[in-house]
């Protein structure tokens, strides 16, 4: 018997984990943190509902935190299996980790210090050693390269087209006479896009799961270009500051990349970029050391060419580089960390620009419900930063073309790579409206057999 459990990404966006178990091992799919509304993110505190300790193996589609930052907790919770990824995604992976686990510990630090915690005294998710126990554990395996994660099972990661190192995983499950095909999509890429090469056609398979962040949507057409460089005009005729929240992982890269492109072509007005984030910057020498990875080799990462650190580029390493942007005024644009407004240095900007009405604050990619992101994208006219409410005067625009994740459309041209459809469909990783949407577009153009899993829904075969 084979059986896969959802633990999360069940109509919601974060926290991935998909259990699979057969011939009395357990094999989990990502290890993915929560984010966004209180009663997901809680979930990151509580015990899941299987044992970590009982955990053969990971597999991990891509290194960004919904799909990988619970590792840390899930090793102190007992887990001592090896953690399976692409080259690229172990550099990530590291980096981001580190990185999260930092942040855990300064907000507990910062929250205890300023005194705007319940808790008494507020405690991080995991630590920085947890983090490292998690790291210890990542193995590499190359875009397809046959392995077996646990016995009896033959794994192979193919490219998912997201971010630099992801894959979506192919399991060959060897119980049954042909064995049982399951084909996980992590998060699928857009076609075209710069610095990413286009989803690789799916495998035939008897079980999908199948991302639908952007099921129910589909992007503007003729990319973000035109939206930035209006964006960028508008803030320069005001001498304001332009905030883009960012991730770090594969968005910052891409947004400094377009800026610049901007630029140098005479579509925006020259002024300083600011790329206010550690991990961005470690992250973009990583693309450019795994620039093979994803086809990348043509462009210049630091000088010369295409660049995309070039002129009027700035890095913002420490936390006294970052609080000097404070005596600066516009226009600039100040490129930080997190894409949802979530945590980290974002947010001490969003504080001090967010009351002023010749800032322009961009969100630039997907917006879970519950985070600051995702209220200011609907509207809100005060924000609740650091234990204190600041008042919103700035300009909100969102660049939803700057996503890294297929649409509808795209993911519609992704399926139809199958041949024939698969047994069964499981559309996860969305809110349920996108998930809904998705699944019955499958269900009517491509004949696809669908289901929307609930939270800790568990299917056999």
């Amino acid at each position: 018997m084979t059986s896969l459990a959802f633990h999360g990404a069940a109509q919601c966006v974060t926290g991935s984990r998909f259990l699979v178990e057969a011939g009395g091992r357990s094999l989990l799919v990502d290890c993915g943190l929560f984010q966004g509304l209180k009663e997901l993110r809680l979930r990151n505190w509580e015990r899941p509902a299987f044992d970590p300790a009982r955990v053969d193996a990971v597999i991990l589609t891509h290194a960004h935190v919904d799909h990988s930052g619970w590792l840390p907790r899930l090793c102190r919770l007992g887990f001592q299996g090896p953690v399976w990824c692409t080259p690229a995604t172990a550099d990530l992976g590291a980096l981001l980790l580190r990185d999260s686990a930092h942040i855990q510990e300064e907000d507990a630090e910062y929250a205890n210090r300023k005194g705007f915690t319940r808790h008494r005294p507020a405690l991080p998710l995991f630590t920085a050693a947890d983090a490292e126990q998690a790291i210890a554990r990542l193995r590499v395996a190359r875009y397809r390269n046959e392995f077996e994660p646990v016995p009896r099972v033959r794994a192979r990661l193919l490219p998912a087209g997201h971010i630099l190192g992801s894959a979506m995983v192919e399991l060959e499950v060897g119980e049954g006479t042909p064995p049982l095909r399951l084909l996980f999509s992590g998060d699928l890429g857009r076609y075209g896009a710069p610095l990413a090469p286009d989803p690789a056609p799916p495998p035939p398979c008897d079980v999908l799961v199948v991302e639908s962040t952007y099921g129910d949507r589909t992007h503007p057409t003729g990319g973000p270009e035109a939206a930035l460089g209006e964006l960028l005009r508008r803030a320069a005729q005001r001498r304001g500051i332009v905030l883009v929240a960012s991730f770090a992982v594969g968005r910052a890269q891409q947004l400094v990349f377009l800026l610049r492109e901007l630029m140098e072509s005479g579509a925006a007005p020259e002024m300083a970029i600011h790329l206010d984030s550690p991990m961005a910057i470690d992250a973009t020498e990583i693309y450019r050391e795994r620039a093979e990875e994803s086809g990348l080799e043509g462009i210049e990462f630091h000088r010369g060419g295409r660049t995309l650190f070039g002129r009027e580029v700035y890095l913002h390493r420490s936390r006294e580089d970052s609080m000097r942007l404070n005596d600066l005024a516009g226009p600039r644009v100040i490129v930080s960390s997190s894409g949802m407004l979530t945590g980290g240095r974002v947010l001490h900007h969003l504080r001090r620009l967010l009351p002023e009405p010749e800032n322009v604050i961009v969100l630039a990619g997907f917006q879970a419900e519950g985070t600051r992101g995702r209220a200011l994208r609907d509207g809100a006219r005060h924000l609740r930063v650091h234990g204190g409410d600041v008042k919103v005067r700035a300009e909100v625009a969102e660049v939803s073309g700057l996503s890294a994740h297929a649409d509808a459309d795209e993911l519609l041209r992704w399926t139809s790579g199958l041949a024939a459809a698969p047994r069964q469909t499981f559309v996860v990783h969305g809110e349920a409206a996108a998930s809904a949407a998705l699944a019955q577009r499958l269900s009517r153009e491509r004949g696809f057999a669908c289901t929307v899993p609930r939270h800790l829904d568990r299917v056999e075969w």
